[in-house]
């Protein structure tokens, strides 16, 4: 890296340089109408929606609001979602397949609506979006999607050229989409609802749900209850999913980003490609600037090549493409990605309607999370809503979920198959500082890391989910399951779900 280029300040993510407001950890049991797990996106939608409608809210957050992978985005507002409907059409007919698009767009224009109204200083600007094809195979493949669009009336276009200078044979474009920094959004939202009476809790953890009568209750992990009469999960996994067994019918996705500054100039729009690896391109506002959003490089969780050859593959298209003046910020998010690809908003099975989830985004959660605060409202308030069927978390279509069921989980047992007999040649003795490593210690599998000042933390690498065993992410200094997506510290500490329990120490010094 040329003297040019900063490090990046690693994890910190470009969207939390703002200053957010802090909450009290739950200290008591409290009553309310409504418990919502999870301070993101869909959570604070939420909260903010149901104060107004004047309903008692209690917002419960296992971290600090906005921390998870709303503050871990590219922050992009569109339902334009890859090549989508021409799918969607197959699986799920023509007529969800418009109320996928019309939902997403009414997101936007929520959007949109509350900027103007509270006068939100949030960078939020019209983008036209594009989905772009290097190759001739994917050229086929956006001429499919445009007839898709045509059938169902969206607005758009298929261009052979981009403004942008990415080497491109065609380009779908999708008018009137959008961007913004989500974070001062929903800061905006998050005062309002506090204003209206809305409670909530930081560094509280929800462990379980008791749902005994009609009064659900949801417990922490420090033994406090919040009863209500309706819980909303909104945790990104469901924290408490052993009714609609959420683990098997999701697998988890991690995806990078870089931020940097270039001498080039950005026309504007919003891009990603059809072709993999994939690279979304887009600007946000910096200091009278462009800074440039680079994304992409998804994979499953806990497998594939070292992490930090995917921060490396973006610095290299960024330097290739646009040029880098300063390279300041990187940083990476886990998604959920659903058996048939539309997220899981409703409740959790048809016959437990006081327990809502919404999960299942598949990387687009910016325009997702808001319109499944809008859904979930509505189960709340009582009101029909127009796409609670395409949505609900209890549907099945025989295609594609049988095939993606059979896969996914066919995928699960052989890492777990694996990592038990993988074999392992290092030991604590060969790790460098500042270097982590799935290790023998005491003849058996362990994973260890040595930290910069050369204090050792040895765990148990075996996933306290369902005992698959985890591997070692360079980038982010974690252990993360290659099996169901569970995330733990170096030092063994739950960073994400759905395992509820920590990695346990076998050696810290």
């Amino acid at each position: 890296m040329s003297s040019a280029k900063k490090e990046p300040k690693f994890p910190k993510t470009y969207w939390r340089e703002i200053e957010l407001p802090t909450f009290p950890k739950l200290e008591q049991d409290v009553s309310v109408d409504v418990a919502i797990v999870g301070a993101g996106i869909t959570g604070i939608t939420t909260a903010y929606l149901l104060s107004k409608e004047g309903k008692k809210v209690a917002l419960i957050e296992a971290g600090n609001v906005l921390n998870g992978t709303t503050g871990h985005t590219t922050a992009k507002l569109t339902a334009q979602h890859g090549l989508l409907y021409d799918e969607l059409i197959n699986h799920f007919g023509r007529v969800k397949a418009r109320l996928y698009y019309e939902s997403h767009i009414k997101a936007i224009q929520f959007v949109e609506d509350s900027v103007k109204e509270k006068q939100i200083d949030c960078d939020f600007s019209k983008e036209d979006a594009y989905v772009y094809a290097e190759s001739d195979q994917y050229v086929d493949q956006l001429k499919i999607e445009w007839e898709a669009y045509k059938s169902l009336n969206i607005d758009g276009a298929l261009k052979d050229l981009l403004e942008i200078k990415v080497p491109v044979k065609a380009a779908l474009q999708m008018k009137n989409q959008a961007q913004y920094h989500p974070l001062k959004f929903l800061r905006a939202l998050l005062e309002e609802a506090v204003k209206a009476g809305c409670s909530v809790y930081e560094n509280t953890t929800a462990k379980d749900i008791e749902d005994d009568d009609s009064q659900p209750k949801v417990v922490t992990k420090s033994g406090q209850k919040v009863t209500c009469n309706q819980v909303i999960i909104a945790s990104h996994f469901p924290f408490y999913d052993r009714p609609g067994l959420y683990f098997a019918r999701m697998y988890p996705e991690r995806s990078y980003a870089i931020a940097i500054k270039t001498d080039q100039d950005y026309p504007g729009g919003m891009y990603i490609s059809a072709d993999s690896p994939t690279r979304s391109i887009r600007y946000t506002p910096f200091n009278e600037e462009k800074l440039l959003i680079i994304g992409g490089e998804n994979h499953k969780t806990g497998q594939g090549i070292d992490t930090l050859k995917h921060y490396e593959a973006l610095q290299a298209f960024a330097e290739q493409v646009f040029g880098i003046k300063e390279y300041d910020y990187r940083w990476s998010a886990q998604d959920l990605v659903t058996l048939d690809k539309v997220p899981y908003i409703g409740p959790i099975t048809s016959d437990r309607r006081n327990i809502l989830i919404a999960t299942g985004y598949k990387k687009w959660g910016m325009t997702t999370g808001i319109l499944a605060g809008h859904l979930l409202t509505d189960y709340v308030i009582g009101r029909g809503n127009p796409y609670e069927e395409l949505y609900s978390p209890s549907r099945f279509q025989a295609d594609p979920d049988v095939k993606s069921m059979v896969s996914t989980n066919a995928d699960v047992a052989k890492h777990l198959i694996k990592g038990k007999l993988a074999i392992v040649e290092k030991i604590t003795d060969d790790l460098q500082d500042g270097e982590g490593a799935v290790v023998m210690y005491k003849g058996k599998r362990a994973g260890a890391y040595k930290d910069e000042n050369g204090k050792l933390y040895v765990v148990d690498t075996t996933c306290t989910h369902l005992g698959c065993e985890c591997e070692w992410n360079h980038a982010e200094k974690s252990w993360d399951c290659p099996c169901h997506g569970s995330r733990y510290s170096y030092a063994g500490d739950i960073i994400e779900g759905p395992a509820k329990g920590a990695l346990t120490i076998l050696k810290e010094e």
